[in-house]
């Protein structure tokens, strides 16, 4: 695999510097033509920011990725699906768009990754004694994957640098596994993974607080979607390479999307126990729990970056004890983490009242 190491590193290098000479035009030109981001209610940044920062994060990824990689295995597909959310992301930033649209792009990105490439998962691969799934089951359960996953990731864009921090990790990992032992199969996915952390790099410079610049939805859902078809050749690569962990591939996956996959379901559970759309807006999520603990933003997307990297090294030490194991701790933990951050809330809202109540009675 030595033959990578060159092209490899140079699609990295590529997609970075692309992505860092971008942005400072962008930021220049967003301002210029008024495209700003405003804040409101709920968002955590107090000026008039722009929110195309996706723009140098996919220009990056995708000039690396058509020069330096081989687009077999459905590389060439991903690239057309990126491209279709790309547009749909750009749109919603500049003018916004309905979640129905929105919704309907990614149905397109993603019929063209399973359809045109046969990028789906075929079996839970022992999970609740499912083993190989029906084509139709098979479809539209890995179409439930690349929309979650991809909307995870885009909800999970609140606070300066915390998404392109947490994908980052997400596809340094996904990206050594294809490395090391995707084979024919699937090592051109290192690529795909490595040519998406340059433009992130790139981007993150100008990213942390406070942040010239966001990512929007133009680098959110492309991200996501990247990262939920690594996570699904992941777990196939476990299926029919047999490495490097086997059938537990799928409990290790979710580990290594933890933290966008628990702030999701954490948010969407409230939302419905509370008789809400699970997609109305909020200041809930886990990013915005932990600022209220007195966090500043640099400090909470550290904590939650050392969170992901804490969940992905305990699924790798102990995968050998197997999905039903693995993924019941995952769901004990976010358990816990759930009342955790549902008890801390109580007692901020307690606080909160005793001090209005007694500034009325000064």
């Amino acid at each position: 695999m030595i033959h990578l190491d060159i092209p490899l590193g140079l699609a990295w290098m590529w997609a970075l510097l692309v992505s860092l000479f971008a942005v400072p035009s962008i930021i220049y030109i967003a301002h210029l033509k008024n495209m700003l981001d405003t804040p409101n209610g709920r968002t955590v940044h107090q000026s008039l920011t722009p929110r195309l920062g996706g723009v140098a994060v996919f220009a990056g990824f995708m000039s690396a990725l058509t020069i330096f990689a081989p687009l077999q295995n459905g590389a060439k597909e991903l690239l057309a699906g990126c491209i279709i959310l790309f547009f749909v992301g750009l749109k919603d930033d500049l003018v916004g768009m309905s979640v129905s649209k929105k919704f309907v792009g990614q149905l397109l990105a993603t019929g063209i990754v399973m359809i045109m490439a046969d990028v789906r998962i075929t079996s839970f691969q022992g999970i609740l004694g499912v083993g190989a799934l029906p084509v139709g089951i098979s479809y539209a359960f890995t179409l439930g994957v690349i929309v979650g996953i991809t909307n995870a990731i885009n909800l999970i864009d609140g606070l300066d640098g915390l998404a392109g921090t947490i994908v980052l990790i997400i596809c340094s990992t996904f990206g050594y596994y294809f490395y090391v032992y995707g084979g024919p199969g699937y090592s051109n996915y290192s690529y795909v993974a490595v040519c998406l952390m340059g433009g992130l790099l790139g981007f993150l410079r100008y990213n942390f607080h406070r942040a010239p610049i966001f990512m929007g939805d133009t680098g959110s859902l492309v991200c996501g979607f990247i990262v939920s078809v690594l996570a699904i050749q992941f777990i196939e690569m476990g299926l029919r390479v047999g490495q490097p962990f086997g059938s537990a591939s799928p409990s290790v996956a979710v580990g290594i999307l933890f933290v966008p996959l628990f702030d999701t379901i954490r948010v969407f559970s409230l939302r419905m126990l509370a008789g809400r759309s699970p997609f109305s807006p909020d200041k809930n999520h886990i990013h915005h729990r932990i600022l209220a603990m007195g966090f500043q933003q640099i400090s909470t997307v550290l904590l939650l970056g050392l969170l992901n990297v804490l969940v992905i090294l305990f699924v790798i030490r102990f995968a050998s004890l197997g999905n039903t194991v693995l993924i019941a701790a995952l769901a004990g933990f976010s358990a816990l983490l759930s009342i955790f951050f549902g008890v801390y809330q109580s007692r901020i809202s307690r606080r909160q009242l005793m001090a209005a109540e007694s500034s009325k009675l000064a």
